[in-house]
């Protein structure tokens, strides 16, 4: 396990003053992170504040695109946990808690539809397709990606993932599409509500994804959540199994690294956890030889699994005319 320090931002103000000869090196530095990554999936659970926040939000989604025009296949995957309660309290409905899990039955299932279906999704969807005509919003339901079972009778509608179908997502990605999956899954007794980072985990692990990143409200995973100085750089897929088995995560991370677990088990290569309050940390932390946040790695005696790389795409053609909005003449 390696800790890190919490790297420096730039003032923006800042950034047309650096030297070409640093920029130049910036982008070599990238290359070989470049190259390792394309033609590959990343699955991206995207939450916190990041997604409710729109300038933050248009931020993720920039770094989305730019990962897509380097090859990489993103596929999206995302909650809306405050978006249901708001929707609830709008409604009159009481919100429960039962060991962190959302009691949902039949009523608040029909508001978590509304909310991460109707509301979060395309959302999220119309600020990608901003860009041009590239994401597709799905939901577990959808061709039963995601086939689920009750979970615990006390938690209602609250379900575990039993099969993924990969069929329409990775159609989706041959098609140069973006896949935005929305956490309901399908059942055959009708529709259940999924812990979000246990959905990305799962699909990582279904398509052989590269990598899984988690875009969330923290700079990463802390040994101690009290004391910012214990912020993980990297550790081995072991040291985060004896964590999640240690009883000292705070409650929000272990979704998380439960997620990472079945992902990396699965043969995903690496995991990351970032700070999606940080701008571009998307980028920071795949492109960059320091990164942002904290990457969990498969252990060195793993076998390499059999990635199957995709070739590079015509995306770009997709994408509306006002592309230099991400760099020069913005």
């Amino acid at each position: 396990m390696k800790l890190r320090k919490r790297y420096n931002e730039i003032d923006i103000e800042e950034v047309g003053q650096i030297p070409n000869a640093v920029r130049a090196k910036v982008l070599i530095e990238a290359l070989p992170w470049i190259k390792d990554t394309t033609g590959k999936t990343v699955v991206i659970k995207y939450g916190g504040a990041a997604m409710v926040d729109e300038e933050l939000r248009d931020a993720v989604v920039s770094d989305i695109i730019l990962l897509k025009l380097m090859g990489v296949n993103p596929i999206i995957v995302h909650g809306g946990g405050p978006n249901i309660t708001a929707m609830a309290d709008t409604l009159d409905l009481e919100t429960r808690f039962e060991d962190g899990q959302r009691v949902t039955d039949e009523a608040m299932m029909d508001v978590v539809k509304m909310a991460l279906l109707g509301q979060v999704n395309q959302e999220l969807v119309s600020a990608i397709n901003r860009h041009g005509s590239i994401a597709v919003g799905l939901n577990g339901a959808d061709a039963k990606i995601v086939q689920a079972a009750q979970l615990d009778p006390k938690l209602g509608r609250v379900g575990k993932v039993e099969v993924i179908d990969t069929t329409l997502i990775e159609d989706l990605i041959a098609d140069d599409y973006i896949p935005v999956i929305a956490t309901v899954g399908w059942g055959v007794d009708g529709s259940y509500n999924i812990n979000a980072d246990t959905i990305a985990g799962e699909i990582a692990a279904a398509v052989g994804a590269q990598k899984i990143m988690f875009v969330t409200d923290v700079d990463g995973l802390y040994t101690d959540f009290s004391d910012k100085s214990t912020l993980v750089g990297t550790m081995g897929l072991s040291e985060a199994v004896q964590m999640a088995e240690s009883g000292e995560l705070a409650e929000g991370m272990i979704p998380k690294i439960d997620a990472c677990v079945t992902a990396l088990s699965a043969g995903v290569e690496k995991a990351h956890i970032v700070n999606g309050t940080s701008p571009h940390a998307l980028v920071l932390e795949i492109f960059t030889d320091e990164g942002v946040g904290t990457m969990i790695e498969r252990d060195g005696d793993a076998a390499d699994p059999d990635f199957v790389e995709a070739p590079v795409s015509n995306f770009a053609s997709k994408l509306d005319d006002p592309i230099h909005s991400f760099g020069r003449g913005a």
